[in-house]
């Protein structure tokens, strides 16, 4: 999850397109260049290297124009190959 994060700051769409799972990827993933991320919080998660899945909630913080804003998130990964993938999120 933190390598996500890290990647949606540093805008590295090779990356996360990447580590998204084939399945459910999308052919590019947008920016928006007025959005400047500011933290990332793990709140929970389970999963290992033991598990073929596992789950992040997190809470990311960011500012658009200015204005700061919270997206809290369950994301749901899929391990294959030795490999996570991001499967999908629901925002909370």
């Amino acid at each position: 999850m933190r390598a996500r994060y890290t990647a949606y700051v540093q805008r590295n769409e090779s990356f996360l397109i990447a580590s998204w799972h084939p399945s459910t990827r999308p052919k590019t993933v947008p920016f928006d260049a007025l959005t400047h991320w500011v933290g990332l919080k793990v709140i929970h998660s389970q999963g290992g290297a033991s598990h073929t899945s596992g789950e992040v909630e997190f809470i990311a913080t960011f500012k658009h124009q200015g204005k700061a804003y919270k997206m809290h998130e369950r994301s749901a990964f899929v391990r294959e190959q030795g490999q996570w993938f991001y499967f999908d999120g629901t925002i909370l």
